[in-house]
This record gives C-alpha cells, sequence and structure tokens, in this order.
C-alpha cells in the first residue's frame, strides 16, 4: 500500500500503527509537506492545481505497484475523490473515512460526536463527511500544531486534552481526533474525558485489513 502524507507529523502515527496491528504489511510512504502548507496560504481552497498535485502522487503510487492508496491529511477531501473516482478497481481512502464510520456506530440512535482538529481547513471540509443524521460538534485546538512543528508534543496533547473537555461539556458522548497527527494525544484524552476516543490511523489499519482481504 502507498501512505500519501502532506504532514510529516502523519508519517509515523500510521506506520506505528501499522506495525502493531499488521505488521506482515508492505507499505511505501510519500510526503509532500508542501501541500498543507500551500493549501493555508493560498486562499484559493482545493482548486484544479491542488486536484492535479493529488492525481500526480496517485498515479506515481499506483505506478510502483501499489494495491491500495491512504491519504493521510484530512483537508483534502475533494482531491481524494477525484483520486478514488479514476480507480475504481483499487482501494483509495480518505485518511477519515474509516474512523467517520466507526463514528456513526458509536453514535447510534442518542449519541453525539465531538470532532477536534488542530488544523483549521479539516473542520471546513471533514464535517461534511460525516452522515447528517448525526449530531456533531466540533472544536479547534488552537496553537497545537504549531506546537508540534516546534516540537513540543506536551503542550500539543494539552491543547487537545483541553478542546476534548469542552465538547465534553456539549454532551458529547465520543470524541474523534481527525488528524493522523493527532493520534499522539489518544491516551491523555482518554484519561482527561473518561469517553470513546477514536483515531483515523487505528481506524483505517482496520478497514484496510477488511478491504484487503487480510
Amino acid at each position: 500500500m502507498a501512505l500519501i502524507h502532506a504532514l510529516a507529523h502523519s508519517v509515523d502515527p500510521i506506520n506505528q500503527a501499522l506495525q502493531r496491528d499488521w505488521p506482515e504489511a508492505v507499505r511505501m510512504n510519500l510526503l509532500d509537506d508542501s501541500l498543507s502548507a500551500d493549501l493555508a496560504r493560498s486562499g484559493t481552497g482545493l482548486d484544479a492545481a491542488m486536484h492535479q498535485r493529488f492525481e500526480a502522487l496517485a498515479a506515481y503510487a499506483e505506478g510502483t505497484g501499489a494495491q491500495a492508496i491512504l491519504f493521510t491529511c484530512s483537508a483534502f477531501g475533494a482531491c481524494i475523490e477525484a483520486v478514488a473516482n479514476k480507480r475504481p478497481y483499487m482501494p483509495v481512502l480518505k485518511p477519515n473515512e474509516a474512523m467517520v464510520a466507526e463514528a456513526r456506530a458509536l453514535a447510534g440512535a442518542q449519541g453525539r460526536i465531538g470532532l477536534i482538529a488542530s488544523f483549521a481547513p479539516t473542520l471546513a471540509s471533514m464535517p461534511s463527511e460525516f452522515p447528517a443524521d448525526i449530531d456533531l460538534r466540533t472544536a479547534l485546538a488552537d496553537g497545537a500544531l504549531d506546537a508540534l512543528n516546534a516540537g513540543d508534543g506536551a503542550q500539543h496533547d494539552a491543547m487537545v486534552v483541553n478542546a476534548a473537555r469542552q465538547l465534553k461539556g456539549q454532551g458529547c458522548t465520543a470524541i474523534a481526533l481527525a488528524q493522523f497527527s493527532m493520534a499522539r494525544a489518544r491516551q491523555a484524552v482518554l484519561d482527561s474525558v473518561g469517553l470513546p476516543v477514536l483515531t483515523t490511523p487505528d481506524s483505517a489499519v482496520r478497514l484496510l485489513r477488511r478491504l484487503l482481504g487480510a
């Protein structure tokens, strides 16, 4: 499988999840850490140029013999959908679709899901991927990604925990961490709020195993 990353911080969480839960899977990592920076400063959103970049990354991954592609940055949903539409013969996953499905099952008829992101564009694109009947509340862990970029993982995790506490106060019954880079905070969130905590890499590995018949 090919793992395509737009943030360097996304590389370790998915590789750790695979090593823990599916160590025999053969994987390659592609990183273009200019994608998120360009999206944040361009002001043009997911335009034709960004779509072209994603198609080029996917074509390269497919050309290496990958049987599946997992994108690990959650702010590029429309670009990933376009890549997947061109490849109905292979799994092409958005980073969050497996977690969304698990959140749906957790929400049931009464539950309320709290979605936390540390990258603001994620909260512009990702909520629409949840089913309309889910009661979804969102929170931005503002400054957490900057802290992680500066090497302060503890501060990052504390900011994510603070956002989770706010969402618990709004009646959320489960917490979803929107980005692969946030998976490191899962245990801290669980310890703080005592609610089920979903992470994108763990959910994605479970789905890939099913899709590839492992």
